[in-house]
């Protein structure tokens, strides 16, 4: 098998980074759309006065997302440090929201 040319490389590279863009673009729309639900979650939450963080749902969630990745052929440990990225995020939010909502009650 011969190696492809410079050209040929080149053109190879530039399909596979728009791929990535693609890919890129997805997902952060889908981060938004998540995030624009657990926002509803956080005003629930503060609504009816549940806490803001909910352990044993993170915890499944986290054992969850490491089977999905392991069924993708994606390093679970990666997979649950993203995942903790992004409960970390949601429940700031649902921390914030909570202090508007007790400022706004009163």
């Amino acid at each position: 098998m011969t190696e492809p040319t410079d050209d040929k490389a080149q053109v190879l590279l530039a399909d596979l980074r728009q791929s990535i863009d693609n890919f890129d673009t997805i997902l952060v729309h889908t981060l938004a759309e998540r995030f624009r639900c657990t926002q509803k979650v956080g005003f629930l939450k503060a609504t009816h006065g549940l806490p803001p963080a909910d352990p044993e749902r993170e915890k499944s969630q986290i054992e969850r997302l490491r089977q999905l990745a392991k069924d993708a052929n994606l390093d679970p440990d990666f997979a649950e440090k993203f995942l903790s990225f992004i409960i970390h995020e949601v429940i700031r939010h649902h921390e914030a929201i909570a202090a508007e909502n007790s400022t706004s009650t009163r």
